[in-house]
């Protein structure tokens, strides 16, 4: 069993690792961190609870310790972070120095060149940046970060195309409040309303799946060539971002084409990883979030809705965003460090 830590465990993100961590068969829970506030208390009363399971008992007693790394013990090697990322810019790189492995869901420094941004079954090779990372950095310890919640339901399903030449993407999505956090959103501001706007989320979706999707020649990654442009929507659904898509390729190609490519992609060889990486429906109501954000316990993405273009295909993808788009996605990442050796 490797020891882990979780960096910010008393957040919405913090919870969901924990969740999953738990009963883990690879990863055993050893410390947890939070703000000074909460430094010193058991878990159980540092952390107000809101996930849809009790507090796994393995966890209510731990003390909770401050984000630093001479409050982590030096035999925790991989630390799983979910700290907002104006902390994560300051506190990261300080555990990274000190010679421990994190693998981040937070947004600071995705898009440097030298940390790798890594969907296991889209791009495990990219997890090799980390050489010119410590090469560069002359850090001891290394830094991984997985890609947006929306970024990460989007761009499976682009990967799956690519044999067909993308060109360009464009996305509009219907993302879920719990994206947001427990106090991003009010429900006054919801309830009966779409918000057309999520600060900075489509810069993410534009920039991170170019990376996402690009090559690493052994010293940098080059950019995909697509062109990405999205627009991001908040509405009233608790869990699921569901996203309308148009790709257009350089081959022309057909739904049954698309759909195939999509069912067929392959999942990875890893502890979280789902069976089946996309659910293709072949209804065309399909997917929904209430109906289908579990799928895979939650790390699965859908698709349907296909329908041909003049200059390639449309359709609807849907992940969930807490699992799959951030807490699952990190410790998918935990898993891929370990298996390459890096932990």
């Amino acid at each position: 069993m490797v020891r882990i830590g979780i960096l910010g465990a008393t957040g919405a993100v913090g919870q969901r690792l924990i969740q999953l961590l738990d009963p883990h068969p690879e990863f055993e829970i050893a410390t947890l961190t939070a703000s000074p506030s909460s430094a010193g208390k058991p878990y159980s009363e540092a952390a107000k609870w809101r996930a849809d399971s009790p507090i796994p008992q393995s966890v209510a007693d731990i003390e909770v310790v401050e984000t630093s790394p001479t409050a982590v013990p030096d035999d925790v090697p991989l630390l799983f972070s979910s700290l907002p990322s104006s902390v994560g810019a300051e506190v990261e790189p300080r555990f990274v120095e000190a010679g421990y492995v994190v693998s981040s869901n937070s947004s600071n420094g995705r898009m440097d060149p030298d940390v790798p941004l890594v969907i296991p079954e889209v791009n495990p090779d990219h997890v090799n940046v980390l050489e010119v990372q410590r090469d560069e950095r002359g850090w001891d310890g290394a830094l991984l970060k997985n890609p947006n919640c929306s970024t990460i339901t989007m761009v499976p399903t682009l990967a799956a195309l690519d044999e067909f030449g993308l060109e360009a993407v464009r996305v509009s999505t219907l993302q879920a409040v719990s994206g947001a956090g427990y106090s991003g959103v009010t429900s006054m501001e919801i309830l009966d309303n779409a918000i057309p706007h999520i600060g900075g989320e489509e810069q993410k979706m534009e920039s991170e799946s170019r990376k996402l999707l690009g090559g690493f020649d052994g010293a940098e990654i080059e950019l995909h060539e697509m062109d990405v442009a999205a627009s991001c929507n908040r509405i009233p659904t608790l869990d699921g971002h569901l996203e309308n898509v148009w790709a257009e390729t350089d081959e022309a190609v057909s739904t049954d084409e698309v759909a195939a490519a999509m069912a067929e992609y392959p999942s990875a060889a890893l502890p979280s990883s789902p069976d089946q990486l996309i659910h293709v429906f072949e209804e065309p109501d399909r997917p929904q979030p209430r109906l289908d954000r579990n799928l895979g316990n939650g790390m699965a993405v859908s698709a349907g809705g296909f329908r041909e273009t003049d200059g390639g295909v449309q359709y609807n993808c849907l992940a969930h965003n807490t699992i799959r788009g951030a807490a699952g996605a990190s410790v998918l990442n935990g898993e891929l460090l370990v298996e390459e050796g890096w932990v």
